[in-house]
């Protein structure tokens, strides 16, 4: 089994490096600075200094360009070309210590690379062309200039090498970015089919309900003053149907028409593994009368929701134990837990409301080895089976 570090995607920080981190290796043109501050080489003292402050400004520019979005793609593609077609010609010409500055046409390849579109399928032409394309363009600016062949392929090599690993990064961060992305939209869209189901749960329980209840109030109108007994019998209907939906309604309410605790453990692994959660799930103990199912599934429902929208976990844990009329559901996870004072404890103090008014209890905290644990008690022997 390969390892896997731990890493909490909602505390990355998902926006990467930006043009500044890139711009601070322009300093590898200090060697050539140097170079010409000491007037070494046959040339004046203009024509590098020109050359070195062309070169500058052009990494600069493929760097500035690339991460701006308001400029198009083609800008630093067509600055790139021209910073390696003129560092390729004008490095072999002064000094061989501005070889350094073969390492910066290789990060601008980088960087372009990293910001052009991949293709689904078929070879990484994007990388290839920027990054292999300017690492050719050293290996042959070296060999003309005479180097060596360990200089050359030190040249070559350090340019492959910037530029990949700029190109890499640079993805990697936008996959990360993409990532939050798309937890927070799971996240959402969970509330909003949430709020769905509730929806048609109050549709189902009173629109037969009210519908027959109206039926009958104009029964008892109609026929008040020429049957009372039939009357009163219509208007004793109403009135126990009146009390079956309120008690439907409450019932709805405090979640005791949820889905159960099993149909929830089935939806929390599915939940957990799609959120890249590593779910362990373990239940012992006899079947629980529907309204604690009902209660321990909200409870599972929102104590798995906090775990992928808040902790950052990687593994969790869900134990449901009933045994001798006692109901106990614990959620372990090994992340940071949800904020005091944010959505999910408003969400943890609604379970311990339901749980409380069912004779239950929630306990939230640290987990003895680590992570965040929720734990709910529920004494079953109040309902029957």
């Amino acid at each position: 089994m390969p390892r896997k570090p731990k890493i909490d995607l909602s505390r990355l920080d998902g926006r990467g490096p930006g043009p500044g981190a890139f711009t601070a290796w322009a300093l590898l043109l200090v060697w050539p600075l140097r170079d010409v501050v000491a007037g070494r080489g046959p040339q004046a003292p203009w024509l590098p200094a020109l050359a070195l402050a062309a070169l500058a400004a052009l990494y600069l520019g493929v760097v500035r360009t690339a991460f701006d979005g308001r400029f198009p793609l083609r800008v630093p593609v067509a600055l790139l070309v021209v910073h390696t077609a003129f560092g390729a010609v004008a490095i072999p010409v002064f000094d061989g210590r501005w070889a350094a500055a073969y390492a910066l046409l290789g990060l601008a390849a980088g960087v372009v690379a990293g910001h052009l579109p991949r293709r689904t399928h078929g070879p990484e032409l994007p990388m290839l062309l920027c990054v292999g394309g300017a690492s050719a363009a050293v290996l042959a600016s070296a060999w003309l200039g005479g180097a060596s062949t360990g200089a050359m392929l030190g040249s070559g090599y350090s340019a492959l090498t910037a530029g990949a690993v700029s190109a890499i990064v640079i993805r990697l961060f936008t996959v990360v970015a993409m990532l939050r992305e798309a937890r927070e939209e799971l996240a959402e869209a969970a509330v909003e089919q949430e709020r769905l189901r509730f929806s048609r749960d109050l549709h189902d329980l009173l629109g037969h309900t009210l519908s027959l209840m109206v039926v009958k109030a104009q029964a008892v109108r109609l026929i008040a003053e020429r049957d009372p007994a039939v009357a009163a019998a219509q208007a004793a209907d109403i009135e126990t149907v009146g009390r079956q939906a309120l008690t439907e309604v409450r019932q709805a309410v405090a979640g005791y028409r949820g889905r159960g605790a099993g149909a929830e453990l089935d939806a929390a692994r599915t939940a957990l593994t799609d959120a890249g959660v590593q779910p362990v799930l373990d239940r012992a103990g006899g079947p629980l009368p529907d309204e604690a199912d009902a209660l321990l599934g909200w409870v599972v429902r929102e104590g798995v929701t906090n775990v992928i929208r808040h902790s950052g976990a990687r593994r969790c844990e869900i134990t449901l134990r009933h045994d001798a009329g006692r109901a106990v559901l614990e959620i372990c996870d090994d992340g940071a837990g949800p904020a005091p004072g944010g959505p999910a404890g408003n969400g943890l103090r609604g379970l311990a409301e339901r749980l409380d008014a069912a004779g239950g209890t929630v306990r939230t905290g640290p987990a003895p080895g680590g992570g965040f644990l929720l734990t709910a008690t529920l004494e079953t022997g109040q309902w029957t089976t």
